[in-house]
């Protein structure tokens, strides 16, 4: 299967597959098996990184992945509120007992800048990834504002961490170098070889 590319990314989706509007109604074996065919059946050629967006919490696609291949780590994104921290606690407590290091953790949607005023404001509160980090004793990677930009970024393929004059890169780019940076020093930890796909 080949992959998508754009920005010198390679990408690679269920969603690519299925008609648009299907709903997928998977459990299980089923899950393991299309995480599977993404492993193993998309080209990827040489990469430096495989990163694999997964749904928010415990279930299954998560656990079906720990079980297929050796997972350098996980990045862990939270919006700020406590009902959102409690998912994120459970998570890192999954990763934790599937013997997955947890990276980092990422406060997503932490504030807004309001386009008139430039006034600042939490919709969601603020802060509280930043603090369940450090009472887990967790690297907190980094915030990322809630903006329109990031969705018309996404939406027309040119996303807004390539644009060099918006406020927003500079954030994009430290939490990347910050987990980068996070996975060497976990590659140098590590007793044997690199798993290789």
């Amino acid at each position: 299967i080949e992959p998508v590319e754009a920005q010198g990314l390679k990408v690679m989706s269920l969603g690519f597959m299925l008609e648009e509007g299907a709903p997928v109604i998977w459990r299980g074996p089923m899950i393991g098996g299309a995480l599977n065919q993404l492993l193993n059946d998309v080209d990827w050629g040489e990469l430096d990184y495989l990163i694999i967006d997964m749904p928010p919490g415990t279930g299954d696609a998560s656990l079906s992945l720990a079980q297929l291949v050796p997972v350098a780590g996980a990045l862990i994104v939270s919006t700020p509120q406590a009902v959102a921290l409690q998912e994120v606690l459970r998570s890192i407590s999954m990763w934790e007992r599937l013997d997955v290091p947890v990276l980092g953790l990422v406060e997503n949607m932490s504030y807004f800048i309001h386009p008139d005023t430039e006034e600042r404001i939490e919709i969601f509160g603020h802060g509280g990834a930043r603090e369940a980090a450090q009472s887990l004793g967790i690297e907190f990677l980094g915030e990322i504002p809630l903006d329109q930009n990031i969705r018309i970024g996404g939406d027309s393929g040119n996303p807004i961490a390539t644009d060099s004059s918006n406020y927003l890169t500079p954030a994009y780019g430290s939490i990347a170098g910050k987990l980068a940076a996070a996975i060497s020093v976990k590659n140098e930890e590590r007793v044997g070889p690199l798993p290789m796909l």
